[in-house]
C-alpha cells in the first residue's frame, strides 16, 4: 500500500512539473490544453551529471530536448581536433532540434557545463505529429531555426571582420544583455565558463582571452573571478 501511495505521488508530482514547465517555456504559448497534456505525455524527464554527454556526433537525431536547468555547450570539432563551442543553451530552451528538417545524425555534440542538467526529450516523430496539428507552434519552431541561422551569420560576420579583443569584448556585452542582473550602476553575470570556454566561443585562444580579461579589469571596466563577471559600465565597455 505504502510503495502504491508513493508511485501515485510521484507520478502527481512529475505531472505537475511538467505542466509548470510548460506553461513557463515560450514555444509553447500557443498550445491548448489538450495539446499540452499531449505534450506531456511525449515528455521524459533526464538528470545528466556536469560536464557529460547529452549526445555525441554522428549518433541518431531521433529526440529533441527542451532544458529546464544548467546549461548546455553545443559544439564540434575541427580536423585538427580543437573543439569549436556554436551556442550555450540556457533553460527555457530548445537543442538538438535539426532531426525536425532531415538531419538523421547528430553533426554537433551536446555537453553539460559544471552542474547538473535537468531536460526534457520528445521523440522527433511524436513533436512532428504535434506540429502537423497546430499551425501556430509549426511557424514559431522555423522561427526558431531563422534564429538559428541569423545567429550563424553574424558569427561567420565576426570572424570575418572584426579582431580577437573585439569578438571577446562582444561576446562579454552579449551574454550580459541576455542573462545579466543590474547590481547599482553595474552589471553582473554570471555563468559556468573557463576561459578555454570562452576561447572556443570567440575563436581565439585561452592565453588571448585571459589576457584580455585582465586589461578590462586592470581599466576598471570589469571585475571577474570564477563564475562570475561584473560590468562597472556597459557604455564604456568597448
Amino acid at each position: 500500500m505504502d510503495n502504491y501511495l508513493f508511485k501515485e505521488k510521484s507520478t502527481k508530482v512529475n505531472t505537475d512539473a511538467k505542466a509548470t514547465f510548460l506553461a513557463q517555456f515560450p514555444l509553447f504559448n500557443s498550445l491548448n490544453g489538450r495539446d499540452r497534456e499531449r505534450l506531456a505525455e511525449m515528455m521524459e524527464l533526464k538528470i545528466k551529471p556536469r560536464y557529460s554527454f547529452i549526445y555525441l556526433t554522428d549518433e541518431p537525431s531521433d529526440q529533441l530536448f527542451f532544458l529546464a536547468k544548467g546549461t548546455v555547450k553545443i559544439g564540434t570539432h575541427s580536423s585538427d581536433g580543437k573543439e569549436v563551442i556554436k551556442n550555450l543553451i540556457h533553460p527555457l530552451a530548445v537543442f538538438g532540434e535539426l532531426g525536425l528538417i532531415g538531419e538523421s545524425r547528430r553533426k554537433e555534440f551536446a555537453q553539460a557545463l559544471k552542474e547538473d542538467v535537468h531536460l526534457y526529450a520528445v521523440k522527433v516523430e511524436d513533436f512532428k505529429s504535434l506540429m502537423r496539428n497546430n499551425f501556430d507552434l509549426c511557424n514559431k519552431v522555423m522561427m526558431s531555426f531563422g534564429d538559428r541561422l541569423v545567429k550563424a551569420e553574424d558569427k561567420l560576420e565576426s570572424l570575418i571582420f572584426k579582431d580577437a579583443r573585439t569578438r571577446i569584448i562582444d561576446f562579454i556585452k552579449d551574454a550580459v544583455n541576455r542573462r545579466g542582473r543590474r547590481v547599482g550602476y553595474e552589471m553582473l553575470l554570471k555563468h559556468s565558463l573557463t576561459h578555454q570556454d570562452i576561447a572556443n566561443i570567440t575563436c581565439t585562444s585561452r592565453q588571448t582571452v585571459t589576457l584580455v580579461l585582465n586589461e578590462l579589469k586592470k581599466s576598471d571596466l570589469i571585475y571577474f573571478n570564477r563564475g562570475k563577471i561584473l560590468v562597472r559600465d556597459m557604455a564604456k565597455l568597448i
